[in-house]
């Protein structure tokens, strides 16, 4: 057993999110583990671009209201101790709403994201439901 050297906290990448975003890496596996979790603060309305994950994505609200939607598909806004499952292959983004600032974690595996175009501001204004 050991205690895993945490990286410094990383700001993240202006072409892949809109807005002010930073990521803590809470566990990158090594060898044949291919395990990943990131904990995710969001400024409020930042956002991601859309992506995909070639493996699926799970993110656990912590804090604030997340903002979450699947290509095609309605805004779900998630709260705190919510879960939310993105599929392999399925394009989406996730932010923080316009008035709070949010933080996830994210689980995935391995290193196969594929980035694509930033959301619109009337794509993340879009309606939203609170299931």
């Amino acid at each position: 057993m050991e205690i895993v050297k945490q990286p410094s906290t990383m700001k993240l990448p202006e072409q892949w999110f809109t807005g002010d975003a930073w990521a803590d890496v809470i566990y990158r596996g090594e060898g044949e583990s291919r395990a990943r979790a990131n904990m995710v603060r969001f400024a409020p309305g930042a956002r991601t671009a859309w992506h995909s994950h070639g493996l699926g994505q799970a993110l656990y609200v912590v804090e604030g209201i997340a903002l979450i939607q699947s290509r095609g598909g309605q805004i779900i806004e998630a709260h705190p101790g919510q879960v939310v499952w993105t599929p392999a292959g399925e394009e989406h983004w996730h932010g923080a709403a316009p008035d709070r600032f949010m933080a996830h974690v994210a689980l995935w595996e391995g290193d196969d994201v594929d980035w694509l175009e930033h959301v619109t501001d009337a794509e993340y204004s879009g309606p939203r439901i609170r299931p």
